[in-house]
């Protein structure tokens, strides 16, 4: 299911705190949303939004994303692997705080990411990113409409 100029929408949804704004932004651009989780999640009952549940496989939800992903598809995830696989097959990237991956920042997101396993794994350091917060939400907004226009051209 595509929408206006075959645009899509996918999201990483097990742990996506913006979902809410997903469907909103999708229903005024009128642009279909595959919501992919391992488990059953609630989702509006809606022509444009479709629930796929996947298996309980490690990266199953990943691997279906992946292979959905094309240059007409924003994939909406917060995990750095699954945005440079979906980077690679052309589609457009945002992370649930509305910072967009891309080709020249994925490399460095995916050091920062080992070198923080590493500090966590040997230091005892705990914790992870930072509380969700409202200019996270704001800036996701902006930043999935920003690519749908310009996908849409």
């Amino acid at each position: 299911m595509t929408g206006p100029a075959g645009l899509r929408i996918l999201v990483d949804a097990d742990a996506c705190p913006v979902k809410d704004e997903i469907y909103k932004v999708a229903w005024r651009r009128e642009v279909p949303v595959a919501v992919v989780s391992n488990s059953w999640l609630r989702v509006p009952d809606h022509p444009l939004i479709q629930r796929v549940v996947v298996s309980d496989k490690f990266d199953a939800a990943d691997d279906w994303i992946v292979e959905a992903a094309e240059a007409k598809t924003v994939v909406v995830t917060g995990d750095i692997l699954l945005a440079d696989r979906c980077l690679k097959k052309g589609a457009t990237v945002i992370g649930n705080n509305g910072k967009p991956f891309t080709s020249a920042s994925i490399g460095g997101a995916i050091a920062t990411r080992a070198i923080m396993a590493d500090l966590r794994a040997g230091a005892g350091v705990t914790g992870g990113p930072a509380p969700f917060a409202k200019a996270d939400r704001s800036r996701f907004l902006q930043a999935l409409d920003e690519a749908l226009v310009r996908l849409g051209r």
